[in-house]
């Protein structure tokens, strides 16, 4: 589709058209011009938004689906139009199905089920054989198929030396291991962060050091072997303190933050509500603002929405039974961009994510790829059911103020607005 964006507000700080206002004229999927006035021709069609910014495709490495296996949560096709018109055109696609991603077979499949569409999957396998931490999966083979990473999701390494040959073993590709950071011999049966909130409650507590013992570990292998290290959703200040180390001292190790714990705590656990027990549990505001002050200095790398589908029979029951996740896709732009500001928002949610898994993405400039997130950041208003797009609406800012609005997505040839 031929289309002229009229107004736009580009946010983009490799081009030579940031923070201007202009109209951009997209032929067959490529930037043909860009000028304070464009007249449309007779063949496209003229898109008139209010407030409208645009900057590069937003990209989020850590989504999850339904499919394959658990479909009633959420489809990949319905998951792609969901992430388009959330204002993604990548998304960085986990291993949590059945069966899960750990071998060369599910990644063409899941890179299959992007084409033609106006997202692009890049699956992350699975580290380990089933994710069961026992033995290492089909590493290169994954790699060469399209896998960008290799995660156990949401499950510690228990195996030391196993995180040690990998980490060994995948420097002969260039193979990115990512470890999460939790400890579960320590975190053991908790659901919540250890703290004044837990015990009021009565809930088992999670406390800190599990997350930041296994940091520590991991750095330390690092360290010996080389390699590179993704540590993704960290959630304390003493893990933002343990990274901003370990780089400083010249480690390859990137790290991520979701929006959950960049905007909620622990205290709105008061009504048992399924839909605040994520994993890694929701922290302290002191953890909060060292979090920000990481993404500001640079400490973490990028921003995620952890976008986790669970259907109603897994949330709405005993907090202590309930699955861990929230979505995050529909709420990570509106929710967030007010409190880092538009500019580190937007590095972290496009040139670094990228930077860390080795993509690239076209400047938005004349020649170029259409590769284009739409959106506004004015206006507010109440984050309701109305707003989820997903199957599933286990989400953790139900009743929270917004800012903002996304009008969606031009990526591969196809305008999708929300």
């Amino acid at each position: 589709m031929n289309i002229l964006l009229k107004s736009a507000t580009i946010i983009d700080p490799q081009s030579p058209y940031h923070k201007q206002k202009m109209d951009i004229l997209i032929e067959g999927g490529i930037i043909s011009k860009i000028s304070r006035t464009i007249t449309c021709p007779a063949y496209c069609k003229e898109i008139n938004l209010d407030d409208l910014t645009v900057s590069k495709g937003w990209f989020d490495p850590s989504v999850s689906f339904g499919e394959p296996g658990y479909e009633h949560r959420e489809t990949i096709a319905h998951g792609i139009e969901v992430a388009a018109k959330s204002g993604f055109t990548k998304i960085g696609l986990n291993s949590n199905g059945a069966p899960l991603t750990d071998s060369k077979s599910i990644v063409n499949f899941l890179k299959t089920k992007s084409i033609g569409t106006p997202v692009d999957i890049y699956p992350i396998g699975s580290l380990t054989k089933d994710s069961s931490g026992n033995e290492i999966a089909e590493l290169y083979d994954m790699q060469q198929a399209g896998a960008i990473a290799f995660n156990d999701y949401k499950k510690g390494i228990k195996n030391a030396n196993l995180l040690k040959i990998a980490l060994q073993y995948t420097q002969s590709f260039g193979g990115l291991v990512m470890s999460y950071p939790n400890n579960c011999n320590i975190s053991g049966e908790g659901v919540v962060n250890e703290g004044v909130n837990s015990t009021n409650l009565g809930l088992k507590g999670i406390p800190t050091i599990a997350e930041e013992i296994q940091i520590s570990r991991d750095l330390f292998l690092l360290e010996y072997t080389g390699g590179k290290l993704h540590i993704p959703t960290i959630s304390t200040s003493k893990s933002v303190a343990l990274i901003k180390e370990a780089k400083a001292k010249g480690l390859k190790v990137t790290c991520s933050v979701s929006a959950d714990h960049l905007t909620l705590t622990d205290d709105e656990l008061s009504n048992f509500d399924g839909n605040f027990k994520i994993t890694p549990p929701l922290r302290t505001q002191s953890d909060i603002n060292s979090l920000i002050d990481g993404l500001k200095n640079g400490t973490i790398d990028f921003i995620t929405s952890d976008h986790d589908p669970i259907d109603i029979e897994n949330k709405k029951i005993e907090f202590s039974l309930a699955q861990d996740g929230s979505i995050g896709l529909e709420s990570l732009f509106v929710s967030l961009h007010k409190i880092l500001g538009l500019d580190l928002f937007i590095e972290k949610i496009t040139i670094s994510p990228q930077e860390v898994f080795g993509l690239e993405s076209p400047i938005i400039q004349q020649g170029e790829k259409a590769n284009l997130s739409l959106f506004s950041t004015k206006g507010s208003r109440i984050f309701t059911s109305d707003d989820i797009l997903s199957t599933s609406k286990n989400s953790a800012y139900l009743g929270k103020k917004t800012t903002g609005k996304v009008y969606g997505t031009y990526h591969n040839g196809i305008l999708t607005l929300a």
